[in-house]
């Protein structure tokens, strides 16, 4: 059935413009953005098949050409979703810019509940940075490199950079394994250790190094595994 063809209470643009978008089903809410469907199959039913083919959490994380899979969708339609999933990444992080003054870090458990839910889905190693002052509030972060660590890339000056700039008191590092185990390797052992000495010269601390898994975290300082 064709959008027109249905009764006007059940148009997504229509109940969008009557009852507001916190009415309408996720499917309607790709329709509006969709617009259109493709031949034999109306919006909204190409977008019920693209939530039930990825679902909300795995659709946004897609390539380009794994979207254009599902039928009906090209790559214009497929850009328009990416677009918006890359609005809503920058929403959320500039939510969290504003509020990060406002988080103190206490234990490797606060570092993992700050990182995690950006983390937990990656199929790359994300290195990061927190900065902290002397009380202990976040005073930023920063990534240093994306892909796979090597302690070749990760050079103390791209690390302390942001830190000396922001006059960070010490800095927390914080990557992530996406094979589930949180356990550090040599090359981990390799990159801390470099960097610890690194901090000695410096006079910036680094306090801990918490690597972060899909449900779990290993922090060096609990481990008490290396003396910071």
């Amino acid at each position: 059935m064709k959008i027109k063809e249905m009764n006007e209470d059940s148009r997504p643009r229509e109940r969008f413009l009557k009852y507001g978008p916190e009415t309408l089903s996720n499917a309607e809410l790709f329709a509006i953005i969709l617009r259109t469907g493709s031949i034999g199959e109306n919006v909204i039913d190409m977008s019920n098949n693209l939530i039930k083919e990825y679902n909300l959490d795995k659709l946004f994380d897609c390539s380009l050409k794994e979207i254009q899979e599902i039928k009906g969708i090209g790559p214009s339609k497929a850009m328009q979703i990416l677009a918006m999933a890359e609005l809503g990444k920058r929403y959320n992080q500039l939510i969290q810019s504003i509020n990060i003054n406002k988080r103190k870090i206490t234990c490797a458990e606060d570092v993992f509940a700050h990182f995690h839910e950006r983390l937990k889905d990656e199929k790359q190693e994300h290195f990061y940075i927190l900065m902290l002052n002397t009380q202990n509030y976040i005073i930023g972060e920063e990534l240093i490199s994306k892909g796979i660590l090597d302690a070749s890339i990760i050079h103390p000056r791209e690390v302390f950079r942001p830190a000396i700039k922001n006059s960070a008191a010490k800095i927390i590092l914080v990557h992530n394994h996406p094979t589930g185990n949180p356990e550090p390797s040599n090359e981990d052992l390799e990159i801390t250790l470099k960097l610890i000495e690194s901090a000695k010269i410096i006079g910036i601390n680094i306090v801990d190094h918490i690597i972060i898994s899909i449900n779990n975290f290993w922090s060096w300082k609990d481990k008490s595994l290396i003396k910071f």
